[in-house]
């Protein structure tokens, strides 16, 4: 284990990294030697820094966590994953005994965290750490299904949505805004990041800024120039861009 442990915290939200600082702050073996707040940042980070331990939230704007560590195979270091839904990367982290924070965790569950770290580091080398980590990413890659849930903070807790209570999915900058039952419900998320992890038989894409689950779709109205009005069961009524035609007369087909 190196005498000090130089660590980099990546989260996009302020808060979240003040508060890795504080739970690291008179650790006599741990230097906070950076914090990021994107994974385009947190990648140059890591190849200019070379840090001994990452912790990396998982959802980011732009690469996410798994992305960052995909661009950096070389400099992999000891990873803290922290993440606040995706059930699938948990049980791989388990399998592999690579330790990860579940939001919101507490100072306890944070030094079990800094301890398998700590005795990962002084068992074994770097390079092995970080043989590890790549590994679970190659399984993440490759895990089968889709997302049946997902978790948006609400009023300082996590609150689980299933899938089928979301009526649409709209763009909101580095985030997604969740539409179900009347509330909308931020993730941070990109668009091409959740689209990619729902069942397209249940969603579709119709706008670069919107995707609608296709059970809450009430009717569709043909416009004259190749666009079409995607009407909701709550009356959200959406206008279709012509890139997307195709999918839509697809669904038309497919549920004559």
């Amino acid at each position: 284990m190196p005498e000090t442990i130089r660590t980099l915290i990546v989260d996009d939200e302020p808060l979240a990294r003040e508060g890795v600082r504080l739970h690291l702050a008179g650790e006599p073996d741990i230097e906070v030697v950076g914090e990021c707040g994107d994974g385009e940042a947190a990648v140059e980070a890591i190849r200019d820094l070379a840090p001994d331990l990452l912790f990396l939230d998982i959802q980011l704007p732009g690469l996410d966590g798994f992305e960052v560590l995909d661009r950096v195979p070389e400099r992999v270091p000891a990873v803290v994953f922290v993440t606040a839904y995706d059930r699938h990367a948990v049980a791989a982290f388990e399998r592999h005994a690579l330790d990860y924070l579940l939001k919101p965790y507490d100072a306890p569950r944070f030094a079990r965290a800094l301890a398998r770290v700590r005795d990962e580091l002084a068992r074994r080398d770097r390079e092995a750490v970080g043989r590890e980590v790549l590994e679970v990413l190659r399984e993440l890659r490759g895990r089968p299904g889709y997302l049946q849930r997902v978790a948006v903070r609400t009023a300082g807790r996590y609150v689980f949505l299933r899938l089928d209570e979301i009526d649409w999915i709209e763009a909101a900058e580095n985030y997604v805004r969740l539409h179900a039952g009347g509330r909308g419900h931020l993730l941070r998320e990109t668009m091409a990041g959740l689209e990619g992890r729902l069942d397209p038989e249940r969603f579709l894409r119709v706008h670069r800024s919107a995707i609608v689950r296709v059970d809450a779709i009430q009717a569709l109205e043909r416009l004259s120039n190749n666009e079409f009005a995607v009407v909701l069961a709550d009356g959200t009524r959406l206008v279709s861009s012509r890139g997307y035609r195709e999918r839509i007369e697809d669904l038309l087909r497919r549920s004559r």
